[in-house]
């Protein structure tokens, strides 16, 4: 499984690793619920490797600049699949627009070696903002869960 979010927020540019902050220890308590950890199961990454100014959102120039580079990353990871993180990740890899409309949609991403399952998720940084949300990311988790046991 890898997950690819947007981009380091402040705590992840001063650490050096994606989802540390207050996020990521949602973000670990979601994986958690359907049994998994970031050192056993997931590989995690971000659209762009560095904290955009003002912790703003990508701008497409950033993306564009960092498409190349994250999709040889998720090419050498070779999950089995792939969940987007939030609409610029969801956006920039899946060309997915609207996330709440899109998320928890099961799509193909083409590695150049081979397609893999795809779905884009709700950010939990905004599930922070929007606690109402967490139902929708719960379906997606579940939905998730249930394609990792189909394949073992």
């Amino acid at each position: 499984l890898m997950l690819v979010g947007e981009a380091p927020g402040a705590d992840e540019d001063r650490i050096g690793l994606p989802f540390v902050g207050r996020s990521g220890q949602l973000l670990d308590r979601m994986l958690a619920a359907i049994g998994l950890n970031r050192k056993e199961h997931v590989y995690i990454a971000n659209l762009l490797p560095w904290r955009p100014p003002g912790n703003r959102t990508p701008t497409p120039q950033a993306v564009a600049i960092c498409l190349p580079f994250i999709q040889r990353q998720i090419q050498l990871a070779d999950p089995d699949i792939l969940v987007c993180i939030g609409a610029p990740s969801a956006q920039g890899l899946l060309g997915l627009t609207g996330i709440l409309a899109s998320r928890g949609k099961w799509l193909e991403y083409d590695t150049g070696t081979r397609r893999i399952r795809a779905m884009a998720t709700l950010h939990p940084a905004y599930l922070l903002r929007q606690p109402l949300q967490k139902r929708l990311a719960w379906r997606d988790l579940r939905a998730l869960k249930a394609a990792l046991d189909a394949k073992t």
